[in-house]
Order: structure tokens, then C-alpha cells, then sequence
């Protein structure tokens, strides 16, 4: 049981790697371009919360076998902080207000959690409480791409979300999910849980729609499904430059 339980954190692991190395396209076109256009800053700030919540309940001062949690949500931070920090460099005023706002709001609640749980909390109680901030975030997290999802069954095609996103998606969900049933942790296995059934929701609709993925005149689709609340605004404009004017 132990060894299986860490063959899915590892399996765990390497996919959340790659859902959080997916911006990266994102961040190529904004250091090449010197601007943001209308990339929204918010996901990567609201994952940065994401990682560090899960990092930090991962400890084993906080709770016991979990510390592949810790390394994956620790290189997620480093991560997160890397888009965040290009974001803030490259925004506008008014964006870059609101994302260093939104990013001292960040820290300001995981500083506040990790004081209390290291101060005010002990045993069973430091863990309840990290564990319920951790998984309230890791929930919000997998329910970003709502959005894409319905702009999906508006459009009926999948132009804005790629297979391999989706099945990563699914993926790390199910590792996640199945790591914290083995580990007896709910806190683990609940949220991710919800992202294996997002993660199925959206290959679902995938197939439904994999034959309508959209004109060739709409190009640039690879930033619309990252994880973190976020927001699609670049199509309308491009669609605008073309024969026509579908809306998302």
C-alpha cells in the first residue's frame, strides 16, 4: 500500500509539472511582445496562493506522508512567482496595480495561515486548518476552466481547449485523488477529486466536439485553459481582423 500510494505521488507529480510549465507558451509572447495585451494576471497569482497552501500543509510538522505534496506545490510556487513577477514587469499601471494588490492579498492570507498554525494550532488542529485552506483554493483551482467549458457548448467546438491540457487536467486529478484515498486525506483526495471530475467533463465534451475546432483564420488558441480563475478576451479581436464575427 505504501509504495503504491508513492507511485501516485510521483505519477502526481509529473503531472502537475506540466500543468503548471503549460503558461509558458503564454509568457514567451508576452517577454517577445513587451506587453500583456488582454492576458489576465489573476490565475497565476491565485495558483501562486494554490501552491504555497498546499506546499505548506504537505510539511510533515503539519501532516504526515505527504511530503511529495510539499515538492510539487514548492516548485509550483517558484513557478507561479517566475509569471507572476514577468507579469507585473510587462502589465500596464492599472493591471499592475491590481495584480500587486491581488499578490500582497496572497501573501498577506498564507502568511496569516502559517503564523496561526505554527503559533495558535497543534496536532490535529494545525492540520484541519491548513488542510481546509489548502483544499478550498486547490477546489477553486480546478474549477477555473468553467469558462472554457462553456464557451465550448456555446461555440461547439474545442478551438479554445486542447487535448492535452484537458487529459493533464484529468490526470493529475485522479493521481492526486487516489494518492489521498490510499493516504487516508481527505483533504487531498476531495479537492482533487473535483478536478478528476472537471478533468473528465472536459475530455468528455472533447470528443463530443472534436470535429469542430474552428476556422483556420483563428489562430493563437494555446493560453485559453490554464489552471487559475482566469479569462479569454484575445479571440474577439482577432475574429474582429477576419471574413467574419463569431463572439466567444
Amino acid at each position: 500500500m505504501d509504495v503504491l500510494h508513492f507511485l501516485f505521488g510521483v505519477f502526481g507529480n509529473a503531472t502537475a509539472l506540466f500543468l503548471f510549465l503549460a503558461p509558458t507558451i503564454t509568457f514567451k509572447r508576452i517577454i517577445k511582445s513587451k506587453s500583456t495585451e488582454q492576458f489576465s494576471g489573476i490565475p497565476y497569482v491565485m495558483t501562486l496562493l494554490n501552491c504555497l497552501l498546499s506546499a505548506w500543509y504537505g510539511l510533515p510538522f503539519v501532516s504526515k506522508n505527504n511530503v511529495l505534496v510539499s515538492t510539487i506545490n514548492g516548485t509550483g510556487s517558484a513557478i507561479e512567482t517566475i509569471y507572476v513577477l514577468i507579469f507585473i514587469i510587462y502589465a500596464p499601471k492599472k493591471e499592475k496595480t491590481k495584480v500587486l494588490g491581488l499578490l500582497t492579498l496572497v501573501i498577506t492570507i498564507f502568511t496569516g495561515v502559517a503564523l496561526v498554525s505554527l503559533f495558535a494550532l497543534h496536532g490535529n488542529a494545525r492540520k484541519l486548518f491548513c488542510g481546509c485552506a489548502a483544499a478550498v483554493f486547490s477546489i477553486i483551482m480546478y474549477g477555473s476552466p468553467l469558462s472554457i467549458m462553456r464557451t465550448v457548448i456555446k461555440t461547439k467546438s474545442v478551438e479554445y481547449m486542447p487535448f492535452f491540457l484537458s487529459l493533464f487536467v484529468f490526470l493529475c486529478g485522479t493521481s492526486w485523488f487516489v494518492y489521498g484515498l490510499l493516504g487516508r486525506d481527505p483533504f487531498v483526495a476531495i479537492p482533487n477529486g473535483v478536478g478528476c471530475g472537471l478533468g473528465a467533463l472536459q475530455l468528455i465534451l472533447y470528443f463530443i466536439y472534436r470535429n469542430n475546432k474552428g476556422e483556420a483564420k483563428k489562430p493563437i488558441s494555446t493560453h485559453s485553459l490554464e489552471i487559475g480563475p482566469g479569462k479569454v478576451h484575445q479571440e474577439k479581436k482577432l475574429v474582429a481582423n477576419g471574413s467574419h464575427d463569431e463572439q466567444v
